[in-house]
């Protein structure tokens, strides 16, 4: 799948979750109804809510089920972690960057700390300078 293609997906999926999450399923009446009173959806093609990430992807019918979303999304990120750990190189890099991302925010603290600690100072050199 192209990365356009999974992109739209995902974005799909997280409206829906959104709208979920805004507006409930409406009791009895199931998800169905909520899409219906969701704004600007008047005349467009009605979706459920509680419908997966996987569920605007084409898949066969079977492929809709929340367990069977859940299982290929563990065996994608097992597949990942098992390429990325096993690949030396990618490793090498990710833990190169992982340092530099962590040297760069404990510099930022520092510098933050630094400057709290200037203000400080010149509260302090202010409240001497005025009694």
């Amino acid at each position: 799948m192209s990365k356009k293609k999974l992109k739209k997906a995902l974005r799909r999926a997280l409206e829906q979750n959104a709208a979920a999450n805004a507006y409930g399923t409406y009791g009895a009446y199931g998800a169905e109804s909520a899409a219906a009173y969701a704004p600007g959806t008047e005349g467009a093609a009605q979706t459920p809510l509680n419908a997966g990430f996987l569920s605007g992807l084409g898949l066969p019918a079977g492929f809709g089920s929340r367990q069977t979303e859940q299982f290929l999304l563990g065996a994608l990120l097992g597949a990942a972690a098992t390429y990325v750990l096993s690949d030396e190189a990618l490793r090498a890099k990710i833990v190169k960057g992982a340092m530099k991302l962590y040297a760069g925010v404990a510099g930022g603290f520092e510098e933050i700390k630094e400057q709290m600690a200037d203000l400080k100072a010149e509260a302090e050199a202010e409240r001497a300078g005025d009694a």
